[in-house]
């Protein structure tokens, strides 16, 4: 495929990622144009065979805006949407990490390649993203989980990035009763409880009333996708690393908190 086409497939989403970086739309396609020249200057950027294309592309934007001494200090940005601010707020290098992984879906070792670091730095930048979200959208988290050291653990994770944990609980039952005495800002769940309840049922059944992001960690990831499962919702399968957890429930909290001001402001 000549260079210009791959150029040309990854365009749209790396003008998406420019934007978020930024804050403005002119901003963020103004780095993206320079991308572009230098990628017409020498295409054999993206001809590496050891670095897929969508990477070399990315790896390019990123050493040009951090090649900008400005994009290394963390503020508000004019004329931006609410969430832009939260990510301003964001220190440099966390808030590219939680970009690339939680928003453009990069797995880390890919991520790790883009930002020119290792794996575990990477990791390292996404726990601290998390809990730099957390101290600007700290939430109330129910776990429903059955496995007493995963729940901990769970529990543990959460309450390091800043939010509260109203309880953990071991079946359908447990979560339906915990969700009348106190309303969960994000629900960590399991699928296969330990009565041998569902907790996707629970979560459908808590959803009916509620409007909360979730997040199903499981075992048995073919179950959430072949069950009635709710929209949005965010999977991850287990073993998981912690800092998936944490980048996947800042992005549940953050981006679907961003939507919920758009769509005020749309029906306004």
């Amino acid at each position: 495929m000549p260079n210009s086409k791959v150029v040309a497939q990854y365009l749209p989403f790396l003008r998406r990622y420019a934007r978020a970086l930024t804050g403005s739309q002119n901003s963020g396609d103004a780095y993206v144009a320079t991308t572009l020249e230098a990628l017409i200057a020498d295409p054999a950027v993206i001809d590496d065979a050891k670095v897929p294309p969508r990477v070399a592309i990315y790896r390019l934007f990123t050493k040009i805006w951090n090649s900008v001494p400005v994009n290394g200090a963390a503020g508000a940005r004019e004329g931006g949407l609410p969430g832009d601010q939260k990510l301003a707020n964001l220190t440099p290098l966390p808030r590219q990490a939680f970009l690339l992984v939680a928003l453009e879906g990069f797995p880390e070792s890919d991520a790790a390649t883009v930002l020119g670091i290792d794996g575990t730095r990477l990791r390292s930048l996404v726990e601290d993203s998390g809990r730099e979200l957390a101290a600007e959208i700290a939430t109330d988290v129910l776990i429903i989980e059955d496995d007493t050291f995963i729940a901990m653990e769970l529990e543990s994770l959460v309450q390091g990035l800043g939010h509260r944990v109203i309880g953990v609980a071991r079946t359908h039952g447990e979560a339906v009763k915990l969700t009348n005495k106190k309303t969960p800002g994000l629900i960590l769940a399991d699928i296969q409880l330990a009565d041998g309840s569902s907790g996707l049922e629970a979560v459908n059944e808590l959803l009916g009333s509620l409007e909360v992001p979730v997040i199903f960690i499981t075992a048995y990831p073919e179950r959430f996708l072949t069950g009635e499962r709710p929209e949005p919702a965010f999977l991850i399968a287990k073993p998981f690393q912690p800092a998936t957890v944490s980048a996947i429930a800042s992005q549940a909290l953050f981006f679907g908190r961003t939507a919920k001001r758009r769509e005020r402001r749309l029906t306004a």
